[in-house]
């Protein structure tokens, strides 16, 4: 299939096009929606004959028998990350921002501190302030133009009210994909402070090369304290499915997670289901392996031409299709830089303090689309920055 044709996705509820002008006054007919974390790609064809089969049969009962659900994630996580993982440790949840929240509610209790290496993923600090914990801070350092991690500093923050931290593995808005030796840094981390540690690792797939993606569950010495979450949903471009999986390897934190799933009445979507198992298939790592080379060429062209404007910086992405840009260099201050990419380049994209400390002077940008779409927002952006040149 080809990357460069997507279909129209305005007036289709779609919330990255359609919500645009309202939360950023970009019009969907001349700006550009580089703002929510989907792709504009369509889903690989093995997901859309499998939907197309449900659609066949014309019956949307119950789903029942998960075995070959369950069997495609084991084979995905062996084939792709060198992880084995057997099937009564699969939790299925409305997505990982469900799935992060259902974390919060069975491993932490009302007041305590959750962890966030900030600047990071927005919607953990929205569940966790809606769940009455607080969200404690951790802002990483930048160094040779990429986020690390001061646990020396976090060490002095430490109160003994934290229970939790989570981690975005690979890093949403960065893109790192942390070292071995980071992640063993991280899991120390955990048990010196006694944390449970829930590693967010949905962008896990979608790696450029010279970097290899570690799942936190082969760090040794981590499982007793460790929640895994991974999903097809950013991989594949199918996140309104809204299927993700906590996996847990340690009983005791599994009967945990189990009971309160158990009490909320939690059970799959069966569409998530049928397509997370086509998905997760020798066609679906083709379509994969396709894509991410497209991404990375995107990301060549967004970073030469957003780093030729005077001021501005684009982070080397190491994964995720999330561009993050720095404006400091500018000097202008939040609302000028927004102003200008919004009304005059006429682009949407997110504002970098939701992201926590350390995003007050950057925005991020969605590479995942057409090329020539990408190649538009670099000229609307030199464009919009042109007094600087």
């Amino acid at each position: 299939m080809s990357f460069d044709s997507p279909p129209d996705r305005r007036n289709t509820h779609c919330m990255k096009w359609d919500h645009m002008e309202s939360l950023y006054g970009v019009s969907p007919e001349d700006g550009i929606s580089m703002w929510v974390a989907d792709m504009e790609f369509e889903a690989a064809p093995v997901i859309k004959q499998a939907v197309q089969d449900m659609v066949n049969h014309g019956v949307y009962g119950y789903f029942g028998d998960d075995s070959k659900y369950k069997a495609a994630i084991n084979w995905w996580m062996e084939t792709r990350h060198g992880w084995s993982v057997a099937p009564e440790w699969i939790f299925s949840t409305h997505g990982l921002v469900n799935g992060t929240a259902m974390c919060i509610d069975a491993f932490s209790n009302p007041g305590d501190g959750i962890v966030l290496f900030t600047p990071v993923y927005h919607a953990f600090a929205k569940i966790i302030k809606a769940a009455g914990r607080e969200v404690v801070e951790c802002e990483m350092v930048q160094q040779g133009g990429h986020y690390e991690m001061d646990f020396d500093a976090y060490d002095a923050q430490m109160t003994g009210k934290e229970s939790m931290l989570i981690l975005c593995s690979p890093h949403n808005p960065g893109g790192r994909v942390w070292s071995k030796a980071e992640l063993q840094a991280v899991a120390a981390f955990a048990k010196r402070h006694d944390l449970i540690l829930v590693s967010d690792e949905i962008h896990h797939d979608l790696v450029f090369s010279g970097h290899k993606h570690i799942p936190m569950a082969k760090i040794d010495g981590i499982t007793d304290r460790l929640v895994m979450m991974t999903a097809t949903t950013k991989t594949f471009n199918i996140a309104g499915s809204h299927t993700g999986n906590v996996i847990i390897e340690d009983p005791d934190l599994r009967a945990r997670f189990a009971a309160r799933m158990a009490a909320l009445g939690m059970s799959p979507n069966s569409f998530g289901l049928f397509m997370t198992t086509a998905a997760y298939s020798p066609e679906g790592a083709a379509w994969v392996d396709d894509c991410v080379a497209y991404i990375e060429e995107n990301k060549r062209v967004f970073d030469a031409g957003i780093n030729a404007i005077p001021g501005l910086s684009s982070m080397n992405l190491e994964s995720t299709y999330l561009a993050w840009v720095d404006f400091s260099g500018t000097g202008m201050e939040m609302s000028e830089f927004t102003n200008r990419v919004a009304q005059d380049a006429k682009i949407a994209v997110n504002a970098g303090p939701t992201f926590g400390k350390g995003g007050a002077d950057f925005l991020r940008f969605n590479i995942a689309a057409p090329r020539a779409q990408v190649e538009d927002a670099v000229a609307r952006m030199t464009r919009a920055f042109g007094d600087l040149q």
